[in-house]
């Protein structure tokens, strides 16, 4: 009898121990789904944002229609794409990110609107939430790099490839962000 109790209680852990592997494994995809979800919060702060500051720059940069009419059109497509395409919503993140910096270097030619505090109002605004959407990036890149972790240590893999865990893929930066930037002077 007392071996029929040893092979229960084994039984038991190893239950025990699937369990928590599998919790653990869901634990680290809800981080991460929650991760992605603040980025998504600051990339939609930033579409709300937008409208403010392209209407106070068109009235002082009247023949600078088409970097406004860019900026106003990758920020329509953003809005229209699936949450699901992570890589998609980050690859006209970046392009919008580029034209705001833009939009920001038109300043300088006009100094009525770089004085306007409507302007420099939204301008430090979207200055702020484009740092946080950094850090919410760095964010999701940790807590998928946690949930990757588990995918490929033992014994979570196995749990892992039971129920078809699939890989987080990291939010990368553009090639181009990655140039060494020239001074001169």
């Amino acid at each position: 009898m007392p071996l029929v109790w040893i092979i229960i209680i084994i039984l038991v852990l190893l239950v025990a121990i699937y369990i928590a592997l599998y919790n653990g494994l869901q634990k680290a995809q809800v981080h991460a789904d929650e991760a992605w979800s603040q980025i998504d919060v600051q990339l939609k702060r930033r579409n709300d944002l937008i409208p403010n500051l392209v209407e106070t720059v068109k009235g002082y940069a009247k023949h600078e229609s088409e970097t406004l009419e860019k900026v106003v059109d990758l920020r329509n497509s953003l809005v229209n794409i699936p949450d699901s395409d992570h890589a998609k919503k980050m690859e006209v993140s970046n392009q919008l990110t580029d034209s705001l910096k833009t939009i920001f270097a038109l300043s300088e030619n006009y100094p009525n609107l770089k004085a306007n505090q409507n302007f420099l109002s939204l301008q430090e605004e979207l200055t702020n939430t484009e740092n946080k959407i950094a850090y919410s990036r760095q964010l999701f890149n940790s807590t998928a790099a946690m949930f990757d972790e588990k995918l490929l240590t033992f014994p979570s893999n196995l749990v892992a490839k039971i129920h078809g865990f699939k890989k987080i893929d990291y939010l990368q930066t553009p090639t181009e962000e990655k140039a060494v930037p020239k001074v001169k002077f």
